[in-house]
């Protein structure tokens, strides 16, 4: 072999090596932008993106005039995940979607639903249930959107006393988290020919955020005293939506220490003879079956930033 032809060989095989680098690098760079763009837990940078969920995860009330007002965020973003077989019925969450935008000055109100699969359990903690928030929950506060959490569980609260008939339909824990225990609500409304499940899910939900809006002295405070004395962060007028009569156990406004299970308590355990009565009261008189927020709560509202 001569020496020119020696070199030539050598080049080319210098120039086919380059070739496989560059192409090599082409193609990381292509799979690092896809994982990038269908993760969506990378920056531009290349690093990653950490969520900050701590404005979602205070104490109960605390985000009463962010939900109400426009003034920080003008998108609400509600999101409901349900155990699969126990999403919520439409006409419910339609009546809950006009409650908001009858009470709040939103700009937008949108709701997305997610299925999950089953926990598995024959009751579940307020502990339990929360860490399945942190499992399953997507959408946080970004920007001008408040996101609201809602879990419609296919399991009972522990704490339900089936002797004494006391059962529990939704709780607030924190800021913009909720739980509604979807099996129970159906056990409830069957038990009645008068009521739907539509009825319990509408009263279970509107009476919860009621809470989330802050009432009763519960991160808005009263114009005038209607709280009743016997039954903290609940109202003392007939006919209310907040009245005390639906409450058992009080609300808790404690932020959770973090891996501390006590500290985490049920806002509202709800008997279901007296949710019984009270809609089916409400529809013997030809009202609506789910009772309205009465004058002293909506003031509190309008004082508060929403309508």
């Amino acid at each position: 072999m001569s020496i020119s032809t020696f070199y030539l060989r050598k080049e080319e095989a210098m120039k086919k090596n380059v070739f496989v680098l560059l192409s090599s690098l082409v193609l990381c760079f292509a799979i690092s932008c896809s994982s990038s763009d269908d993760g969506g837990n990378t920056d531009d940078d290349g690093g990653t993106v950490t969520i900050d969920k701590s404005a979602n995860l205070l104490a109960t009330g605390a985000s009463a005039n962010d939900i109400l007002a426009n003034t920080n965020f003008d998108r609400l973003l509600i999101e409901a995940a349900y155990v699969q077989g126990f999403r919520p019925t439409d006409a419910a969450m339609d009546n809950f979607e006009q409650f908001l935008r009858d009470r709040t000055f939103k700009t937008t109100i949108e709701i997305t639903y997610r299925e999950l699969s089953s926990p598995n359990e024959e009751d579940l903690t307020l502990q339990e249930i929360a860490d399945l928030e942190e499992e399953n929950r997507t959408a946080y506060n970004d920007g001008s959107t408040l996101a609201i959490y809602i879990y419609f569980a296919d399991a009972p609260s522990e704490d339900d006393d089936l002797d004494e008939g006391l059962v529990t339909l939704g709780a607030v824990y924190r800021n913009t988290s909720m739980i509604i225990y979807e099996s129970t609500i159906r056990d409830l409304a069957s038990r009645s020919a008068l009521i739907s499940n539509a009825d319990v899910e509408t009263a279970t939900l509107n009476h919860e955020f009621g809470h989330l809006f802050g009432l009763v002295d519960l991160g808005t405070i009263p114009v005038n005293d209607h709280e009743d004395p016997d039954a903290e962060n609940h109202c003392n007028v007939e006919g209310c939506l907040m009245r005390a009569e639906l409450q058992f156990s009080p609300v808790s406004t404690a932020v959770p220490a973090k891996g501390n299970v006590d500290e985490l308590q049920s806002a509202c355990s709800l008997t279901g003879k007296t949710v019984l009565k009270m809609l089916e009261s409400q529809s013997a008189r030809g009202l609506a079956a789910v009772p309205n927020l009465d004058a002293e709560c909506i003031l509190d509202l309008q004082n508060n930033g929403g309508r």
